[in-house]
Parts: structure tokens; C-alpha cells; sequence
């Protein structure tokens, strides 16, 4: 036994393998119950055979592109050696066949108005990247958005950019962009339906002293409830033309529909501020989350208890990894968040991350697309993540919301929602332990058309 022991590869395995089953068994027992008030609660199978509904992999055929013609000698010596297309410029030219079937013309649309005029056969369903209709059969303007579940009206409310304007460039070779509009807000009660309830925040069109001078930039507004002062509390990134100021703003309201009243800008703990969103925590404490340092990395740090600043404290998280477009989550105890890189209004493939808390250190846990094909997986389906939608009824059951941006006509940019689902192994090696999966893997399945099943609002 001396021998055995002392210092022997054999037990280092097993001490290594001894270590495995155990964290194997610590994560598959969390895996089948949950904390709740301190008491377990296992989950139930028909809550699960409702959640495989959401799970099914459904695959697409890979995108060909036209087959390139050989060139004239002469005009490669005049113009220089072509540079080859590939399957994102052609998203983005918007004369291309893969931007015309990624941006499904009018004939078809999803929405209230239309299906009640046809047949009932798709009323609920939900269709990646086609226009999304209102109750009033117009198309929703709500982008880079995020939804606030009103407990007193039971009521979800959307909030997001209204770009229903001209596309221009402010500068040569500058980002496409529409003037400020403002804030819209659509209310619903099953997700699929959705009534226009007006700007609740409107762009200024006078005063070019005005963060909201319809010349600077408000993106990815986000609203969260404050109960103790009794108001609605909205953060936005506020940018000038030049995208510049890089800067947060806050409005308040009394109520969800607006009018909101804007209060002021600011740099949050004197760093520059672009993509963001806001977290509210199950004990009531509000989290603004933005990438800063030109992207390079995001801070994340609490709001005070009105939720109209910040407190002292701040952390960096995801450091040197350059992305943006963050959407946080949260489940059995666990933080996720899901980034884009960051190219502009041309997508790129999402990553997930996890932590036991949400101040970090947080981890990557890999590419959360599941199913289409190679290149909708590295396109996380063509779109950018704007926010995680918890269903209530349905244990580690969301729905992933993203914008499908068109740079060319930005008011015809569309919606990507899709179920998304937190359950099984991660795939990518961990950051802070020793390579084992302690995280829970994060999907989210591609369909062409889905709906929420039976249950998804009910708690037991």
C-alpha cells in the first residue's frame, strides 16, 4: 500500500477520477431538482415532455453560392484580383438571393390582423425573420429590445427602437442609421399579439442640446419595475452621431405605457458605455451590464436602490474578449449571458457564458446555436441576441430574442425568436475549473416555425 500511494501516477488517476465522479454526480443530481425556499422540488415529467416540444432539431440545407466565372486576364490586371463573395456580403446586398430569402417579402407575415383574414392554422405560431405584424396590421417597430412581465396587469410589455425611418449614412463609409424616433412599447398577454401602445419616448426634433436630438443615437432600451419608489425605470445606451458620447441614459414613468420623462446621460463608473442591458435579481437588486473599453471588454455593477444611478461598485468581466450585445438570465442559482462578437450589422456567431454570481468570474460555455446548418449556427440564424425571456411554467425554458438587422432599410429589420433551452453538458473547456463542465449547456433551436406549448405560463 506504501508503494501504492507514494506519489505514484496511479494515484493521481485516482484522485483525478475520484474527483470526476464526483462533480459528474454533484452536477446530473442539481440537474433533475431544484431549490426552491429551501426545499426540493423534482421536475416533473410533463413539465419535461412539454420542454422537448421546444428541443426538436429541425436542419437546413447549406447556402450555395452562384458559381464564380472566370475573369477576363486583362481586367484582373486593370481592376486587381477579385475579391471572392461570401455567404454574409450577400446577406448583406440587398440584390442578392440570400438577402430576399432571409427578408421574406409582405406576402408573408405573421400577426394578428393577417391570420384572422386567412385561416387559423398558423394563429400563434412564430416565424424567424418574416414581418411580425401588430393587432392594427402594422409591422412592429420594437428593435434591440427587451419585455417587462407587469405582475399587476399580468401584462408583458416590449419595449424597444422604433426605426421607422429613412436609412442614411451620417458620414462616408459611416454605420447606416435612421433619426431617433423614440422608445416603442407593444403590450400582449400570450406573445404572439401584440398592441401598439405608442412612443413612450420620444426623440426631441428642436433642441440639438437634447440627448435625444433626433440626429444622436438611443439603442437596446430596457425597463424594469422599481417597487419601492412605485415607478418604471428605463436605460438605453444615448450616443451622438459619431458614436462618441458612449454614454447611458435614464427616464422614469408611472406607468408602463408612458409617457416616460427623461432624466440625463452619463458615463457609468466614468467608463465609455455602448451595447448594455439590465438585470433584476429575484432579492430585488438591479444590474446594468455594458461592453465598454471600445468593446474590449463589459462592466457590470449594481444600481442604487431607485434604480436612477449607480453604486461605487463595479467589476470587468469577459475581459480582452470583444463582445457586445449582452442578454442575461438567470436559472437555479446560475447566471447566463449571451454575447455577439462585434462586426458591425453583420452577424456572427454567439457565445453563451455562466456564473455563480453575477459579478463573475464569468465562463464560456460555447456556441448556443443548435440545428439549421453550418453557417445559421455561425450567424447565430443571422441575427444579434437582445434579450432571454424566461416562461414561467416551464423550468430552464426561454425564448431567445434577436434582432435580423438590414443596414440597407433598417425599418425592415425583423424579429428571431426562438426557444431556448438550459439543460446537459457545456461544450467548451472552462476558464476557471480544470477544464470540467460544471455549467449547464445552453441551446438555443433553430426552427422555421414554432409555438409556445401548453403550460408555459403556468407556476406550480
Amino acid at each position: 500500500m506504501a508503494r501504492l500511494f507514494s506519489g505514484g501516477r496511479f494515484s493521481v488517476s485516482v484522485a483525478v477520477w475520484t474527483c470526476v465522479f464526483l462533480i459528474m454526480f454533484i452536477y446530473f443530481f442539481t440537474y433533475i431538482t431544484e431549490k426552491t425556499n429551501g426545499r426540493l422540488i423534482h421536475v416533473r415529467p410533463n413539465h419535461l415532455s412539454v420542454a422537448y416540444e421546444l428541443e426538436e432539431i429541425e436542419e437546413e440545407p447549406d447556402f450555395r453560392l452562384p458559381s464564380a466565372h472566370k475573369r477576363n486576364p486583362r481586367a484582373v490586371k486593370r481592376k486587381g484580383p477579385k475579391k471572392w463573395s461570401t455567404v454574409i456580403s450577400k446577406f448583406l446586398d440587398e440584390s442578392s438571393e440570400i438577402h430576399s430569402m432571409l427578408f421574406p417579402d409582405r406576402s408573408l407575415t405573421v400577426g394578428l390582423k393577417v391570420e384572422n383574414s386567412s385561416s387559423s392554422s398558423s394563429t400563434g405560431y412564430f416565424y424567424p425573420g418574416q414581418i411580425w405584424l401588430d393587432t392594427d396590421g402594422n409591422p412592429i417597430q420594437a428593435h434591440g429590445g427587451g419585455i417587462l412581465f407587469d405582475a399587476r396587469s399580468e401584462t408583458y410589455y416590449w419595449y424597444g427602437e422604433n426605426k421607422d425611418g429613412a436609412t442614411y449614412h451620417a458620414q462616408h463609409k459611416g454605420t447606416a442609421r435612421v433619426d431617433i424616433i423614440g422608445v416603442s412599447c407593444y403590450s400582449s398577454k400570450d406573445l404572439w399579439s401584440w398592441k401598439n401602445e405608442g412612443i413612450v419616448l420620444r426623440g426631441e426634433e428642436r433642441n440639438i442640446t437634447h440627448d435625444l436630438y433626433k440626429t444622436n443615437v438611443v439603442e437596446r432600451p430596457k425597463v424594469i419595475f422599481n417597487a419601492k419608489t412605485n415607478q418604471y425605470v428605463m436605460w438605453m445606451h444615448i450616443d451622438d452621431g459619431y458614436y462618441t458620447k458612449a454614454s447611458v441614459g435614464v427616464a422614469i414613468s408611472n406607468s408602463p405605457t408612458g409617457p416616460f420623462t427623461y432624466l440625463y446621460s452619463m458615463r457609468p463608473h466614468g467608463s465609455d458605455s455602448r451595447d448594455m442591458t439590465l438585470f433584476k435579481d429575484d432579492d430585488g437588486i438591479a444590474y446594468l451590464i455594458y461592453s465598454s473599453r471600445d468593446n474590449i471588454d463589459f462592466h457590470v455593477g449594481p444600481l442604487t436602490e431607485d434604480y436612477l444611478g449607480l453604486t461605487g461598485v463595479m467589476k470587468r468581466i469577459l475581459v480582452r474578449q470583444h463582445r457586445e450585445a449582452p442578454a442575461v438570465f438567470k436559472h437555479r442559482g446560475t447566471y447566463y449571458m449571451i454575447t455577439s462578437g462585434c462586426s458591425g450589422w453583420a452577424p456572427n456567431r454567439a457565445m453563451a457564458h455562466a456564473a455563480a454570481s453575477i459579478m463573475g468570474p464569468w465562463e464560456n460555455v460555447g456556441n448556443p446555436s443548435v440545428g439549421g446548418n453550418r453557417v445559421l449556427r455561425l450567424t447565430t440564424f443571422f441575427s444579434q441576441g437582445t434579450f432571454v425571456l424566461p416562461l414561467p411554467g416551464l423550468p430552464g425554458s426561454f425564448i431567445f430574442m434577436a434582432d435580423r438587422w438590414n443596414p440597407s432599410n433598417l425599418r425592415d429589420s425583423r424579429y428571431v425568436w426562438l426557444p431556448l433551452k438550459v439543460g446537459g453538458l457545456a461544450d467548451e473547456p472552462m476558464d476557471y475549473t480544470f477544464g470540467f463542465p460544471l455549467w449547464s449547456r445552453v441551446s438555443i433551436f433553430w426552427h422555421k416555425r414554432w409555438r409556445l406549448p401548453e403550460g408555459w405560463k403556468n407556476v406550480n
